[in-house]
């Protein structure tokens, strides 16, 4: 029978061995997604253990670091057998860190990604911005053959003062340069959609907070996690529902989701 629903999710784990003791399996079945993308594995190939690639009722697909150990990587599960796999973008400077795999599941395109994060250098912070100008542009090229896009994963970016709880005190702070929310002011303005914004203009929700200063317990956060979709999926009302998941442990990161309904 031909499949009109998925729920998606999307979670940065840091570390799927790290929380794989902090009850992963049980949150995992708990979410009940249809695909399930999750960033920062931080596996090498041969870590990737028969429990993390076998759940019961998925499939899974795998793209790794090897520019270094312990670092980067996506992974998907999923209970819907996709149409075609890519992993990476064909681009070696991004491929070799392991931060996309794209679905076909034929009424739309997945994207998981890890969008680099900006922080540790001026080197690595031009680096996630060439990482934004070529994977849109990538994109860009699927959308212009025809193709509905969901693009999810951790985009290293809060958007606006709504998406974090001190907006002042981190505007020279990657994450929240101007240079980078540009980034996003600007795939909106080519036709991608943030799906919970979209649905939730005004609601204050985080999706990310720091391991110190007791964050998580204050709620002291920054929303940058995200699924953006292409403006069609708005616009024929494919696009039900979009959540995240507070209540969901284990991570610095907690899950955020997407519901799509075809006709």
């Amino acid at each position: 029978m031909e499949r009109n629903l998925f729920k998606l999710i999307s979670w940065n784990v840091n570390g799927l061995r790290a929380v794989l003791g902090k009850g992963f399996f049980e949150s995992f079945r708990k979410l009940d997604a249809d695909v399930v993308c999750i960033q920062e594995t931080k596996l090498q190939e041969h870590q990737l253990m028969d429990e993390f690639k076998s759940i019961e009722g998925y499939a899974s697909c795998w793209a790794h670091s090897t520019a270094k150990k312990g670092y980067s990587g996506v992974g998907v599960w999923t209970r819907i057998p996709p149409e075609g796999v890519k992993i990476g973008l064909g681009i070696d400077t991004y491929d070799r860190e392991g931060r996309v795999i794209e679905l076909d599941f034929g009424k739309f395109v997945l994207f998981n990604v890890y969008f680099p994060n900006g922080g540790m250098s001026e080197d690595r912070l031009n680096y996630k911005l060439d990482f934004y100008r070529d994977f849109f542009a990538y994109a860009d090229g699927r959308r212009a053959a025809g193709r509905s896009l969901v693009i999810c994963g951790d985009y290293n970016t809060a958007h606006n003062e709504i998406d974090l709880k001190n907006p002042k005190a981190n505007e020279n702070t990657s994450g929240f340069l101007q240079v980078e929310r540009d980034w996003l002011d600007r795939i909106m303005a080519a036709g991608y959609v943030d799906t919970f914004r979209h649905l939730y203009p005004d609601t204050v929700r985080y999706s990310w907070w720091t391991y110190r200063y007791q964050s998580r317990s204050r709620n002291a956060g920054w929303r940058i996690d995200y699924f953006f979709v292409t403006q069609d999926l708005i616009d024929d009302k494919i696009v039900k529902q979009a959540f995240i998941n507070n209540d969901i442990m284990g991570s610095d990161h907690c899950p955020v989701g997407l519901v799509l309904e075809f006709p």
